[in-house]
């Protein structure tokens, strides 16, 4: 089910670059992502409220509030960094680069979380790395 999940996420994130590209046309590049931030708040507090998973609020530890405070700065900051990009460059570029995070993500994986890094998450890392290059050239 996972991998259901996971293909949703990139068709959607797909479809977020191709709409933001269209709608940030003449817009601030931080108040598109302000507009975007709202819709995704309401987005999800809805499903929270949805799936009465609104209980859960006072089991979270001080250390997952940390880290997920943390986690939506780096989230807020990914996306003003995003925003400002595709509103200075071409979709078919940006979204390639911002694409590299996997590469970055596999990296800090192995340093703090200590999970394998094994030939074939090497080989990935290079051809995603390769083929990021390739499509900004």
């Amino acid at each position: 089910m996972w991998m259901i999940f996971a293909i949703l996420s990139a068709v959607f994130a797909a479809l977020t670059s191709i709409l933001a590209k269209i709608g940030i046309d003449g817009v601030n590049s931080n108040l598109a992502t302000a507009i975007r931030t709202v819709v995704v708040v309401v987005m999800a507090w809805g499903m929270v409220f949805l799936t009465h998973a609104q209980s859960g609020l006072n089991q979270i530890t001080k250390k997952s509030w940390v880290f997920l405070i943390l986690s939506g700065l780096a989230t807020g900051a990914s996306w003003l960094c995003y925003y400002k990009a595709l509103q200075m460059g071409e979709a078919s570029k940006v979204v390639p680069i911002d694409k590299l995070s996997v590469v970055i993500t596999l990296i800090l994986a192995f340093v703090f979380l200590h999970e394998q890094f094994t030939i074939k998450s090497i080989a990935g890392c290079i051809l995603i790395g390769a083929g990021t290059l390739i499509m900004v050239l």
